[in-house]
């Protein structure tokens, strides 16, 4: 299978569509943002397409098996926790059932993270 080479972005607009943006002044701060307050969980294929999770929930617990939170799937794969900030603090481990209560998958995320993918 021949792969394509993808194309770089040009760092100007010529005008056509869009808009032009300037260089960031070297005086001014432009460090990494973070953006999801909440911790966010991903559930996808191995093409990285999202399944249809409808009455899927997720728990988040401690290594040590206490329950921290749970948070339902929506219908595009991703489940939100209200309660867990970002970036995580701890180790969680998380466990993914169906509507029945039949466990799916069961997977460990570092501390320090914001999202996380699981993947098939």
């Amino acid at each position: 299978m021949p792969t394509k080479k993808r194309s770089v972005p040009t760092r100007r607009d010529l005008g056509l569509r869009g808009k032009t943006y300037a260089r960031v002044p070297l005086n001014k701060k432009s460090g990494p943002r973070q953006t999801l307050t909440r911790f966010t969980v991903l559930w996808v294929n191995n093409a990285g397409v999202p399944f249809v999770t409808s009455g899927f929930t997720c728990r988040a617990s401690s290594t040590g098996g206490t329950l921290i939170a749970t948070a339902n799937f929506d219908a595009f794969g991703t489940a939100v926790f209200s309660t867990i900030n970002t970036p995580t603090t701890r180790t969680l481990v998380l466990r993914t059932f169906d509507e029945d209560g039949n466990l799916f998958r069961t997977r460990t995320v570092r501390s320090g993270v914001s999202a996380y993918a699981i993947i098939g």
